[in-house]
């Protein structure tokens, strides 16, 4: 008789958080508290913006908070899941009160940002006049009410202009700081050795 193979995949361990329904349940809370304060600093600095607002060594720890954070998810148990979402919220809200005490301006209420699975920033504003308002620094595409009447009523031709000609009225600017986690698919620990391809800064 053949012994069932070990589920390897990265939730399938017996002591997973994602183990049973109920500590399934409880980590998903605990993930979704740490995603809405996430979405809050993004309401209110910008998408990607914030932690880049604040010193380099703040910057550093939330980047490895957020490392633990993603590793919880995808190794750790319920008790860990829970102690480094609670970390996350944390550390999200040590980077507001830094750029808060900095003096850095908040995201214009004339603008409204939202990130895209590829990472890219995705401004909306009222006019072309409102452009100048955006913060750049990111991979960001700026769009006018103007501009998203166009794409609405001609989808296909707008995109193809955005991809080919950066320089049309549908502007396309590149971000020139990656997310420093956007290399990292599967990490475990921060002392793990770094065995993957390490991407290119600014490609």
């Amino acid at each position: 008789m053949s012994k069932l193979n070990e589920d390897t995949r990265p939730l399938g361990s017996p002591k997973s958080w994602a183990a049973t329904y109920g500590t399934h349940l409880a980590g998903q809370a605990a993930i979704d508290g740490a995603d809405h304060m996430a979405i809050t600093m993004e309401q209110k600095w910008g998408a990607g913006r914030l932690r880049l607002l604040v010193p380099v060594e703040l910057r550093e720890r939330f980047d490895k908070q957020r490392f633990r954070f993603n590793s919880a998810i995808w190794h750790g148990d319920l008790q860990e899941l829970q102690t480094e979402a609670q970390r996350m919220i944390t550390a999200w809200m040590a980077l507001d009160r830094a750029a808060v005490a900095a003096g850095a301006s908040e995201l214009d209420p004339l603008v409204w940002e939202v990130a895209m699975q590829d990472g890219t920033v995705v401004a909306l504003v009222r006019c072309p006049e409102d452009v100048s308002i955006v913060t750049q620094g990111r991979r960001m595409a700026v769009y006018t009410l103007d501009e998203i009447a166009v794409m609405l009523g001609n989808y296909r031709e707008v995109v193809k202009v955005k991809d080919t000609f950066p320089g049309a009225t549908v502007e396309a600017i590149r971000r020139t700081i990656n997310d420093p986690l956007d290399g990292f698919r599967d990490g475990r620990r921060l002392d793990d050795t770094l065995n993957d391809e390490i991407p290119q800064i600014g490609a």
